[in-house]
C-alpha cells in the first residue's frame, strides 16, 4: 500500500487528471477507508476490477510524482 503525506492540497493533487470513477476509488479507499470489495459494491464493479483500477491509478500517480520531483530538483 502506498502511504501519502497529507498536505492541505493533497486531495486536489492526487485526484487531478483522474476520471470520476478513478477519483471515487481513491477517495473512498484512502479517505473513507472502504475496502476494495465495498468500493466495488458502491460502484457496481467487481473487487478485482477495483484492484486493477487502483493499481493503474497508483502507477500513474507515481509517474506524476516523479515528474514533479524532477521539476523541483532542476
Amino acid at each position: 500500500s502506498i502511504s501519502f503525506i497529507i498536505f492541505p492540497y493533497s486531495r486536489e493533487f492526487i485526484t487531478k487528471g483522474l476520471s470520476k470513477k478513478e477519483r471515487l476509488i481513491m477517495l473512498l479507499y484512502y479517505y473513507e477507508d472502504l475496502t476494495m470489495r465495498e468500493i466495488g459494491a458502491t460502484l457496481n464493479l467487481s473487487e478485482s476490477r477495483v484492484c486493477q483500477l487502483h493499481s493503474r491509478i497508483i502507477f500513474r500517480l507515481k509517474n506524476q510524482l516523479k515528474k514533479y520531483q524532477a521539476e523541483l530538483l532542476s
